[in-house]
């Protein structure tokens, strides 16, 4: 009999336990609201384009003349200067050039041949005042003439054989050359690889790429939302991941007046004059971020955002008044100016060191 009413009283004890805990569960939990302090610092609305590091001109550097790869004399990095030997080419003659090449030897030669007989039979008889001067200056202009074409017949079958000719041999065009003055960047072509030159049917062969490494630009795009608040001559702090985060300054220079689409947004383009620093080596076509001030306001009077209640468009603050048990917010209207994403520029309704109520926490319940 004992131990069933002290196994009612246990389950007895349990209800009322249960019933306490849901019902203490169930009691509105005493609300408690954080304060944040009005401020003056400085704000600045930024940001970030993704984009790359690329030099300003790269050039591509391509045969005069169809051929084959016999030697390479540069790699890729090191730096070469305008007209400085990259490759050589032997050159394979197109048979139909060459042919025509070969005939118009043979023609010049009958022709000078003809030419000299002629001129040798005027000369004889000017020489006993048969002819008049003027009769044996047209013949030894055509003699002159003759041997002239015989000549550039000559050099125009070097050049088509050998790709330079006993005239031009400095200039010839078996040697390829670049054009500027910087580091090549890549050499696709290997010893051995045939080449043709650029003509209207194709752009050629590329020997190698050459650009200028001190005349680099960064190059992005930006959202069609904040293209308009940039101007040419902006500031852009440059950041490359690849160099232990390495920060230089970039200046804007130029804003696309078109925009492209990039995964349903409207893009535009921009790009920056780079000045690298002295101790950081650059690549072409590293990825870097750009970071840009698109406002700023000194010395502005700030809160953070989330204190601010919008209604419609008018915005609200709860001010402190008093405190402890008689702590009690007073609903103001406010003026804004800047927002950061965080802090938020106030320019009117509120003075510094003013307590402004932010977003409410929920204190613990009482055991």
């Amino acid at each position: 009999m004992k131990k069933k009413i002290i196994f009612a009283g246990l389950v007895v004890l349990l209800f009322v336990g249960t019933f306490w805990f849901l019902w203490m569960k169930s009691q509105p939990q005493p609300v408690q609201y954080t304060e944040l302090v009005a401020c003056v610092k400085n704000l600045r609305k930024t940001t970030v384009i993704t984009g790359r590091i690329e030099p300003r001109n790269e050039v591509n550097v391509k045969p005069q003349i169809s051929g084959i790869i016999t030697h390479l004399l540069k790699e890729a990095g090191e730096t070469v200067q305008a007209g400085e030997v990259i490759a050589r080419v032997k050159v394979i003659p197109d048979m139909g050039q060459l042919s025509a090449a070969q005939a118009r030897v043979r023609l010049a030669s009958v022709n000078l041949q003809q030419a000299r007989v002629d001129h040798e039979r005027q000369r004889q008889l000017f020489d006993k005042g048969l002819v008049s001067a003027d009769e044996y200056d047209k013949i030894h202009q055509a003699y002159r003439q003759a041997r002239e074409e015989a000549a550039a017949a000559e050099d125009n079958l070097q050049v088509v054989r050998d790709g330079v000719s006993k005239a031009n041999a400095k200039a010839s065009s078996t040697l390829i050359r670049s054009t500027i003055t910087g580091v090549i960047l890549d050499i696709p072509v290997k010893v051995g690889n045939s080449v043709i030159l650029s003509n209207t049917f194709n752009d050629g062969t590329t020997i190698a790429s050459v650009a200028n490494m001190h005349d680099l630009i960064f190059k992005g795009n930006i959202d069609e939302t904040e293209v308009g608040r940039l101007r040419p001559g902006m500031t852009l702090q440059i950041t490359v991941g690849a160099l232990q985060n390495l920060r230089f300054t970039a200046r804007l220079e130029y804003i696309s007046p078109k925009a492209v689409e990039s995964n349903g947004a409207n893009q535009f383009e921009i790009k920056a004059a780079v000045q690298p620093r002295e101790d950081g080596h650059i690549r072409s076509g590293y990825s870097a971020n750009a970071e840009i001030v698109l406002a700023e306001a000194r010395g502005a009077l700030t809160i953070p955002e989330s204190a601010v209640e919008f209604v419609g468009k008018e915005a609200f603050v709860y001010v402190a008044k008093g405190t402890g048990k008689t702590l009690t917010y007073e609903r103001r209207r406010v003026s804004l100016g800047l927002s950061d994403g965080i802090d938020i520029e106030i320019k009117s309704g509120l003075k510094a060191g003013e307590k402004v109520r932010g977003p409410k926490q929920t204190a613990p319940s009482a055991s």
